[in-house]
């Protein structure tokens, strides 16, 4: 293939800690330290959470202008995508980070089962998400954790509530929600190429999933998502020792599939998004 390979890292997350894995940036500065390795590796989007000191998650919009600042100083070019996370904050407080105009922000545009809990996403608040990310520039990534979500995000797409090109990532392997099913997976596949197509899709896969993940999206021509947000492992008995070695793995799965890396200037091309 020879379209090149968008490499999303989600640096850090709302759950994971240190005492899960030691590696798990948690402070701005930790944070940007591990995105500049996982960049100099080939990553070219960082999918930012912030976390307070304790190490519970954050939606302070004032941890996330340090966090940008830092990035776009240590990571020239790279893509800042924010998330808007319902784990974070609640109702609009999500978005409360969204005038800080980073590149792009994650956008879940319905509700679905979590392990322990609803991940809620009522209608009101996936279209004051959507209005203030056209507001203000922000290509959403539409997380996709059911094949209820991609239809939504189609219909957003048709009526300008997202706009061209639309980025749809499907997340698979979260408990009680869509499990890693390569069935499953080939048809999301199929609908958002024949529903959007041309359109740029990638795949994140959670915990012992993930390599799977990327070896699914990768040889099928999609993106991939990797980092210590979603699997703290390289396998079942050793840990990650930073997001870069996840990354470093998925370049490796590349590699197998002739698939070459983007560079931050063709990621921002290929998705449509202004120059760094």
């Amino acid at each position: 293939m020879t379209n090149p390979l968008i490499i999303c890292c989600a640096i850090t997350g709302s759950l994971p800690t240190k005492a899960i894995n030691p590696a798990v940036p948690i402070s701005v500065a930790e944070q940007v330290e591990s995105t500049q390795e996982a960049f100099e590796a080939g990553a070219t989007i960082c999918h930012a959470h912030v976390r307070n000191a304790d190490e519970t998650p954050s939606a302070d919009p004032d941890k996330f202008a340090a966090l940008k600042e830092g990035l776009e100083k240590h990571c020239p070019g790279m893509i800042i995508q924010f998330s808007t996370g319902g784990r974070s904050g609640a109702g609009q407080a999500r978005g409360a980070m969204l005038s800080l105009r980073p590149d792009m922000a994650s956008l879940s545009v319905g509700s679905n089962n979590f392990p322990t809990r609803v991940y809620e996403n009522p209608p009101d608040l996936v279209d004051w998400l959507a209005a203030e990310m056209v507001t203000y520039g922000i290509k959403p990534e539409v997380e996709a954790f059911d094949l209820s979500h991609i239809l939504q995000a189609v219909k957003m797409h048709g009526d300008g509530r997202i706009k061209e090109p639309p980025y749809v990532q499907f997340v698979m392997g979260v408990k009680n929600a869509m499990p890693a099913d390569k069935h499953v997976f080939d048809y999301y596949v199929e609908t958002v190429n024949r529903l959007l197509p041309g359109a740029p899709w990638c795949a994140a896969g959670i915990g012992a999933n993930q390599a799977a993940l990327n070896e699914w999206s990768i040889a099928a021509g999609g993106h991939a998502r990797t980092g210590l947000e979603d699997n703290v492992r390289l396998d079942r008995d050793t840990l990650a020792p930073s997001n870069a070695a996840l990354v470093k793995r998925t370049v490796e799965i590349a590699e197998k599939h002739d698939r070459r890396i983007a560079t931050a200037a063709e990621a921002r091309a290929l998705l449509g998004l202004r120059a760094a």
